[in-house]
């Protein structure tokens, strides 16, 4: 009898294997960071502008496969049956959401490392290699926050509306968390936003391992990601209670 990590690894090379068939989701997941970091943090760079987008465009990069993958991926398999499927099927109901994880955080490495590429040949961009681990440990760390908001979507909404969530969810995250632009240049009301997202917090704790760390501790703003996570995890809980029923 396979055990549950046979089942865990089967379905995530299944997984893989789904995804990769899907061109629409995997171009766009691993072309588009780089190329607006190409853009915006090297071609139009100013002054520290290749090494602070690194930091940020690293979580944004993160979060297309974790919000979609999980979303709209969700969604269309619960609308399809699948997820019924699932339930009458020997293998853990961990496996499903296991393997969907793990398909994320490989689909994740894929989109960081051109961009970790592209600042240290094109950018210049000269890091220590604990610093580049820990960007590296920041940037997969987003993959849970993110997932468990794909998730609360997939369960929640049909698979249309999920894709319109997912895309509304994954555009103010970006743009409200300061990815693309320092809060800085925010009016103060988009400024507290801000603070409410976990795409800022996360982009705090990846700048802490470059020169331009901001004042405030690194501990703070872990501190948000694990109390946005465990809400989210709540979130996506209760999206699920609410379709089984």
């Amino acid at each position: 009898m396979s055990t549950g990590t046979d089942i865990l690894l089967a379905e995530t090379g299944a997984e893989l294997r789904k995804t990769i068939r899907a061109p629409e989701f995997v171009i766009p997941t691993l072309a588009l960071p780089v190329c607006f970091y190409l853009l915006f943090g090297i071609m139009l760079s100013r002054g520290g502008a290749a090494e602070t987008l690194l930091a940020t465009y690293g979580v944004f990069a993160v979060m297309g496969p974790a919000i979609f993958g999980f979303g709209a991926g969700v969604a269309t398999e619960r609308e399809r049956g699948w997820l019924d499927i699932k339930r009458v099927s020997p293998a853990p109901a961990w496996s499903y959401i296991g393997a969907k994880l793990l398909a994320t955080l490989v689909f994740a490495v894929f989109a960081l490392l051109p961009i970790y590429v592209a600042a240290a040949t094109l950018g210049g961009v000269a890091l220590e290699q604990s610093a580049w681990l820990g960007l590296l440990m920041t940037h997969l760390l987003a993959v849970f926050p993110f997932s468990l908001l794909g998730l609360a979507l997939g369960f929640r909404f049909g698979a249309n509306a999920a894709i319109a969530m997912s895309n509304l969810c994954f555009l103010s995250l970006a743009v409200l968390g300061g990815l693309w632009f320092p809060i800085a240049l925010f009016p103060s009301v988009m400024q507290g936003v801000a603070y409410g997202l976990p795409s800022f917090h996360l982009a705090e704790v990846a700048l802490s391992f470059t020169r331009y760390a901001t004042d405030k501790g690194t501990g703070d703003h872990l501190a948000m990601i694990t109390i946005m996570t465990v809400v989210l995890g709540g979130l996506a809980y209760l999206a699920w209670q609410r379709q089984r029923t």
